[in-house]
């Protein structure tokens, strides 16, 4: 699922980056994307648009707008 998103992850950063984003938080603020990226070896503008590009795949699973900001989850 996480490999439509577009961007080249190898298996294990994409199962840390889908932990985060089911057990931890769908909107990390800045010490968190750090940290995320940091465990996953990636830069934190590629975590943060991992995170931008799941929710917006996450809202249209959810039935919900895909922009930013119309709906709190």
């Amino acid at each position: 699922m996480a490999s439509d998103i577009g961007m080249q992850l190898a298996e294990d950063q994409i199962k840390v980056l889908e932990e985060n984003f089911t057990k931890v938080t769908k909107h990390p603020d800045e010490t968190t994307l750090m940290l995320i990226a940091a465990e996953c070896g990636l830069s934190e503008e590629d975590t943060a648009k991992w995170f931008r590009l799941r929710n917006a795949q996450w809202r249209q699973a959810e039935g919900l707008p895909a922009e930013l900001g119309s709906v709190k989850d």
